[in-house]
């Protein structure tokens, strides 16, 4: 069996029961496109109707390229972007792997689109309130609640400086599962974030929320497109790579221990590890049908464990 045809049997075998719904290409797909809007209001609701202090009824989504404002600003792109029926502007994020610039990111995409729609004469009245949702992967802040949310506060007397500024992450890491019957609504999205369930419990979830409902319907979708499934594959391959190379770049630099030399000694770990790992995944899928155990890479496609098994029994 070829290399083409090996990669065709792994897309027809990804099990869509166990898709990863923090992929950041299948998280567009369900919750970035206007059929699919009634998902995204939903979810919207479980976070901000407290703060907002209103439902959200409805929404239209708007570019997610950040224009720069000169030829040495770079180009960002957002995940998810949108503006309510009430005005506010909406940046929904998904962050898989931890880079170590969380809160500087956050603040730079929501700074972006806080200036995107004030046009060059216009006075600050034109400004929209604009709120950034973080989904995160990772444990990132020291409050134990997987939920927190950040605004502009006088550190004394409480007062917020402005409703404009709103910020909210939600450290899926850190939410604690439990029956579905006894989930508020904002930690039943959680649970479908988590991707703790079995496939009886995210039935339950499916049921106990339609949006939720609609959301493992549209994953149903995605997998259908053969070109969607590959993109969703490499996405996952490139999160294994980039943390299989992360963690070999932190062992070199532990091992070297001059503190003066640990992050230049990182990157260049972290480069080298990059290189190597994909040197590796060729390696082992050669080995792998060699042996017969073609069926064995299904499994690698969603387990950054079972793959480091592999690398560990071959000695790669």
């Amino acid at each position: 069996m070829g290399e083409k045809e090996l990669t065709k049997k792994i897309l027809e075998e990804l099990d869509v029961h166990q898709a990863y719904p923090m992929n950041d290409v299948l998280f567009k797909f369900i919750f970035g496109k206007i059929e699919r809007k009634d998902i995204t209001v939903d979810f919207l609701n479980s976070v901000l109707e407290p703060s907002l202090g209103h439902k959200v009824v409805d929404l239209r989504f708007i570019s997610t390229e950040l224009i720069p404002q000169s030829e040495e600003e770079k180009l960002s792109r957002l995940d998810v972007a949108c503006e309510l029926d009430t005005g506010e502007l909406i940046d929904v994020e998904v962050q898989v792997v931890n880079y170590n610039n969380m809160q500087r990111r956050t603040l730079y995409y929501w700074s972006g689109l806080y200036l995107s729609r004030l046009a060059k004469g216009q006075n600050y009245q034109c400004l929209r309130p604009v709120i950034t949702i973080n989904i995160l992967a990772f444990k990132l802040l020291p409050q134990e609640e997987p939920h927190a949310m950040y605004g502009a506060y006088n550190p004394k007397t409480g007062d917020r400086l402005t409703r404009d500024f709103e910020i909210h992450f939600l450290e899926i890491p850190k939410f604690i599962n439990k029956p579905v019957k006894e989930m508020t609504k904002m930690e039943r999205w959680m649970a479908y974030f988590s991707d703790k369930l079995n496939v009886a419990e995210k039935e339950e979830l499916a049921m106990s929320e339609a949006a939720i409902g609609s959301a493992y319907d549209a994953t149903l979708a995605f997998f259908q497109t053969p070109e969607e499934r590959l993109k969703y594959l490499n996405r996952q391959m490139a999160i294994m790579d980039y943390q299989s190379g992360l963690e070999s770049a932190e062992e070199r630099g532990e091992k070297r221990g001059e503190k003066r030399g640990e992050k230049r000694g990182e990157k260049r770990g972290f480069e080298n590890g990059q290189k190597k790992e994909q040197e590796r995944m060729t390696d082992l899928i050669r080995i792998l049908k060699k042996a017969g155990r073609e069926n064995e890479l299904f499994e690698v496609a969603g387990d950054a464990e079972k793959l480091q098994q592999l690398y560990r029994e071959f000695h790669l």
